[in-house]
């Protein structure tokens, strides 16, 4: 093997490994969240749970990148260790999907002609052709289907150039005493188990064992167990990414870490016994792309019939072995935002707008609780609203440090516009809960001073203060459920509270001129006015972050000019209708 060959070697494994990592974040786009979620919620049972971790894996072609995931579903308490064990197993089955794809390879170039068309060097031309024309013309949903082709196409040209480049070394004698060591059953394992640790992919190591058994000189007796600690060198990803989190999700990791041992110890094992007595032919004769995907495919499906029934005895040794009080690190709802979940946007996105609503929502409480203190004073009240606006603060804060750690990711347009829309639509519910507090400033006065407003006065906030509830739940209620129909009716009571604003200041002037209020009064009757109006602005705002949510051609101002200047039916009948409802 010369120094050109090794070149070729080097260029391929990096071809190799880019286009795996393409297809993934491809396959990630594609899924949307949704394979992230189906994985969270359908985990009721063993069987569901397995066809759930073989299904997701099978499609992102990752067990690591699942049981990742896993880990940050368990350390942000949306799953218990329980569920995850037999969803761990079917992603062991689920990751030896490439090695198949791969294996086309072996498809002889005497093959007939419609046999020949299977073989990756016959179809990769005509994917990476589509990839690139849906790449260059196509909408973003076809952009990322035509990376993924792309990816595909790069990942099987780099597999053929590692394999013509790894053709020479069936000469070489310095490989084949190398191969002599690696006879050693424990040394070939252990050298799997590096191989996998290091790129973190035992998709992309069983590739890399598939090419390198294109010279023809690798028996079987090294590739089987190379291929079992392959299997268990992929767990380190799991493992690296368990050792910030809690008790719980260490569990995870090490469950499973312990069930690709067990596996590896309980089916050799058998088969090493077996052997002895049988002397099992193949061992000796080399091993093809073909049977090196079936040994891996035979290995994870044996394990998983063996270790499924086990399931609980595993929790449990898993459990004493990573003891720790119950309450432990118990997480919270924050704690959802995980840093694992970031490089799945779209799922990430989804557990953020979970929390904006709760937020949102506690913003709304606060905000309807202060508006009963002008007439009712209530010191618990008071506290309540002063815990409530901490956890707002609390929330913003996480979220939006959250959302700009997504920001950072490789977003499709979409997702870029929601992570967007949803840092504004933060700022607008945490300005919620300021005014909150605001009122609850004034109610204290008025409370404290023993201030009274008149008969005229009074029944004018009852009417505003309507409008202004009724505007902050509609418009929590359009962000919980996302409804859009209802979103549109944001502004139109916006443009009602402005207008009994203008006409309530007017009227206060009016009593002024006439010595029917005094100045003190004003000031207060003037701060919760201008409270009022700005908690409508802010739902306004948060109206028109959910139409551009929804359409991201809307642009705000020119959509407020247009209200503004010619409005529309829709838009003036919604707003007799609240101009007649809250009718002074």
């Amino acid at each position: 093997m010369d120094f050109f060959s090794i070149l070729s070697l080097v260029g391929g494994l990096a071809l190799f490994l880019y286009g795996m990592d393409v297809m993934g974040d491809s396959l990630k786009k594609i899924s949307g969240g949704k394979l992230e979620s189906i994985l969270e919620r359908l985990t009721s049972n063993r069987f569901n749970g397995l066809m759930l971790g073989l299904f997701v894996t099978a499609i992102i072609q990752s067990s690591s990148a699942t049981t990742v995931m896993l880990v940050g579903f368990v350390n942000s308490g949306i799953m218990r260790l329980g569920q995850t064990i037999p969803t761990i197993m079917g992603a062991n089955i689920g990751t030896t999907v490439t090695s198949w794809i791969i294996s086309l390879s072996d498809i002889s170039p005497e093959a007939g002609f419609v046999l020949k068309l299977f073989k990756p060097t016959s179809f990769t031309p005509i994917l990476a052709l589509i990839g690139v024309i849906m790449t260059m013309f196509g909408n973003e949903r076809k952009k990322d289907v035509g990376t993924l082709l792309l990816g595909f196409a790069v990942l099987m040209f780099g597999m053929d150039t590692m394999s013509d480049s790894m053709k020479g070394l069936g000469e070489s004698e310095a490989f084949k005493q190398i191969l002599i060591m690696f006879k050693n059953p424990i040394l070939a394992i252990l050298c799997g188990t590096i191989l996998t640790a290091v790129i973190q992919s035992s998709s992309a190591s069983v590739g890399i064992l598939q090419a390198l058994s294109a010279t023809g000189i690798i028996p079987h007796a090294i590739a089987l167990p190379i291929i079992l600690g392959q299997n268990i060198g992929t767990t380190i990803t799991p493992i690296l990414s368990s050792i910030n989190g809690n008790r719980d999700s260490k569990r995870v990791a090490f469950a499973c870490l312990f069930i690709k041992i067990i596996g590896v110890v309980v089916v050799y094992g058998a088969f090493f016994i077996l052997n002895k007595f049988f002397a099992f032919g193949f061992m000796e004769t080399n091993a093809s792309f073909t049977s090196i995907a079936i040994i891996h495919t035979v290995f994870n499906i044996i394990s998983t019939i063996i270790l499924v029934p086990f399931t609980t005895h595993i929790e449990k040794m898993v459990c004493n072995i990573i003891k720790g009080k119950e309450d432990e690190n118990a997480p919270s709802a924050l704690d959802t935002l995980d840093d694992r979940f970031v490089e799945y946007p779209s799922y990430a996105l989804e557990l953020s707008r979970n929390l904006v609503v709760d937020m949102a929502n506690t913003a709304k409480e606060s905000f309807i609780k202060a508006t009963k203190l002008v007439k009712n004073f209530n010191e618990d009240i008071v506290k309540e609203i002063h815990e409530g606006e901490k956890k707002i603060d609390t929330y913003e804060d996480k979220i939006s440090s959250y959302l700009v750690k997504i920001a950072g990711q490789n977003l499709s347009h979409d997702n870029s516009e929601t992570t967007t829309k949803l840092l504004h639509i933060i700022g607008d519910v945490e300005r919620i809960g300021d005014h909150a507090e605001n009122v609850v400033k004034v109610a204290t006065e008025i409370y404290e001073k023993k201030i009274k407003f008149s008969d005229e006065a009074t029944e004018e906030i009852k009417v505003i203060t309507a409008a202004v509830c009724e505007i902050i739940d509609i418009t929590m209620t359009a962000l919980e459920k996302n409804n859009i129909e209802l979103a549109r009716h944001i502004e139109p009571l916006e443009q009602t509270i402005d207008s009994l604003k203008h006409k309530l200041k007017n009227r206060h002037f009016a009593r002024l001129q006439a010595g029917k209020c005094t100045i003190e009064l004003g000031f207060v009757f003037s701060d919760l006015l201008s409270n009022y109006e700005r908690v409508a602005d802010h739902c306004s705002n948060i109206g028109v972050a959910l139409l551009q949510i929804a359409d991201d051609s809307i642009d705000a101002h020119e959509y407020f000019r247009s209200l503004k200047r010619n409005g529309d039916n829709e838009f003036m009948s919604q707003y007799d209708q609240y101009k007649a409802k809250y009718k002074l």
